[in-house]
């Protein structure tokens, strides 16, 4: 009987561990027809999964301006060694050093989770108009600068 139960347990923790692994990617399909962009969220899951290939944290984001990515990031904490390598400011970094920082003025960031205080503050800092999160796309709103 003690056996029965350490073998539930075990199949339970492995149900759960697999589940947690599950991409969020059928998620941000089912939910096209709510969010007419949540294409972008797909994209921000992408960089995700790549953020995961290297062995890094799991998150991921995109910056986009007028229909178009203008900034990719994965995050690259643990990849160059870096706690200030977030997703979301990776890609902000990456759609100013492309396309200068005017073109990020009015953008729209995507990411796969909320964006921390810090990240937060540097959309802000940046102008980007509005921010969107998760598998559902939901809105963050209006990027604030914390003081």
């Amino acid at each position: 009987m003690n056996q029965l139960k350490q073998s539930r347990r075990f199949f339970l923790r492995l149900f759960v561990r697999a589940a947690a692994l599950l991409p969020l990617a059928s998620l941000v399909r089912a939910n096209e027809a709510k969010h007419p962009d949540a294409k972008w969220a797909r994209e921000a899951e992408r960089m995700r999964a790549l953020a995961e290939s290297w062995g890094d944290q799991s998150y991921g984001a995109v910056v986009v301006r007028d229909g178009a990515v203008i900034g990719h990031g994965p995050s690259r904490v643990v990849k160059d060694r870096d706690a200030n390598a977030h997703a979301e400011r990776v890609a902000i970094r990456e759609a100013i050093k492309a396309h200068g920082a005017a073109a990020v003025s009015g953008a729209i960031l995507y990411s796969t989770s909320r964006p921390c205080a810090l990240c937060e503050r540097a959309a802000a800092a940046s102008g980007i108009a509005r921010m969107y999160f998760g598998a559902n796309t939901e809105d963050a709103g209006k990027p604030r600068a914390f003081n």
